[in-house]
């Protein structure tokens, strides 16, 4: 019990990191104040938006956003200490660097869950307070819902299929941060090979290749599967439960090789 203690002491210091940036604060403002200004010019010069669909609207636009913040944390965080040089202070703690890895990755999963629930908490009770509460039959239909459940009950599911992805990013862009030594070049990077890929999926999804059903950035957009069980591409379904599955093995590739070069990397040179 009190290793386990001592290990959230330890997240508890790498979520301090986070949080002592002013950076990280500003991140939250922004999110907050998109918030505020699209549900209130909504309200002003829209007539048949209703709580649901801004709220559908807020959060499409405000997650490539929240993309962008946690990537920036996630390439700062091991590729930061590099460059300022605290990594060699961070090591001799009485620490494996497995346990030390695992809790800033923890930390930067917690970042991410941070900004999706101030995100959707300030979105929903905005605009409960601007448009008031819509039936089900309405917002259903405003939101192209194609089976029963509750507007609320379908928006919590498309932030929970969004941070499935957003998980997906924050891994990758925490290795990229373990294999540079230059937080720059990790953000660079990350974002770069962020926005190709999801531009490159888009076009090679209409080519007749097998091998195209498989790349990362074509699955990350989970919530397309409220809409329809099933997408197709050539011959094949896509589905949902396939979809996880190659999140899945590209997230153990990931945490693989996340994990091996931080163990294996001599901090002095």
């Amino acid at each position: 019990m009190s290793r386990l203690f001592d290990f959230l002491q330890l997240v508890r210091n790498e979520n301090m990191k986070i949080y002592r940036r002013i950076g990280t604060w500003i991140m939250l403002g922004i999110i907050l104040l998109i918030v505020i200004v699209v549900s209130t010019l909504s309200k002003l010069f829209s007539e048949h938006d209703t709580m649901w669909t801004i709220m559908n609207g807020i959060e499409q636009f405000t997650y490539y956003l929240i993309t962008i913040f946690t990537v920036v944390v996630s390439a700062e965080c091991v590729a930061g200490e590099f460059s300022a040089g605290t990594i060699k202070l961070l090591l001799i703690r009485p620490w494996s660097r497995s346990k030390i890895l695992l809790s800033k990755y923890i930390a930067l999963l917690l970042f991410a869950l941070t900004l999706s629930v101030v995100m959707l908490v300030s979105s929903y009770l905005l605009n409960l307070i601007l448009f008031g509460y819509n039936d089900s039959a309405t917002a259903n239909e405003a939101l192209g819902v194609l089976n029963n459940s509750h507007p609320l009950s379908y928006m919590i599911q498309v932030y929970l299929l969004d941070y499935i992805g957003l998980i997906m990013i924050v891994t990758f862009a925490f290795m990229l941060s373990t294999i540079f030594r230059s937080g720059g070049l990790a953000i660079g990077l990350s974002m770069f090979i962020y926005f190709f890929g999801l531009i490159a999926s888009g076009l090679l999804f209409n080519l007749k290749y097998d091998w195209v059903e498989y790349l990362l950035f074509l699955h990350l957009d989970l919530k397309q599967y409220l809409q329809t069980s099933v997408i197709k591409h050539n011959i094949h379904e896509l589905t949902m439960g396939f979809s996880l599955a190659v999140l899945a093995v590209y997230y153990i590739v990931f945490v693989g090789i996340t994990w091996l070069i931080f163990n294996k990397r001599d901090v002095a040179t």
